[in-house]
């Protein structure tokens, strides 16, 4: 695509950006019908996925306790510290990813 090909699809997007958020703020908001029915179904969205949301903070809680304690150590520099005292969070956070290069000795 050309310069000229990609400058207008930009401008184009921009446009409809601005005719969605104008349409949402001067029409849309104002009407106090679309207002009840958005609030309703915002509401069952959340009835429906409120099990998603636990069950993904049950899995992930081993996760985010490991990464709050390695960013702990981190910031008051005694990374030492925490790969002496917590192998198991350093190898869960190696996993996944978070933690690049380093090798545990769990025996």
């Amino acid at each position: 695509m050309d310069e000229e090909k990609i400058n207008h699809i930009i401008q184009q997007y921009k446009l409809k950006k601005e005719r969605e958020y104008n349409n949402y703020h001067n029409k849309n908001k104002l009407n106090e019908d679309y207002m009840i029915k958005n609030k309703e179904r915002a509401k069952a969205h959340y009835e429906l996925h409120s099990d998603d949301r636990k069950n993904k903070y049950k899995d992930n809680a081993e996760f985010v306790k490991a990464r709050s304690s390695y960013n702990y150590y981190k910031k008051n520099n005694n990374l030492s510290k925490f790969r002496e005292k917590f192998p198991d969070k350093v190898k869960l956070l190696t996993d996944m990813g978070i933690i690049k290069g380093v090798t545990v000795d769990f025996n």
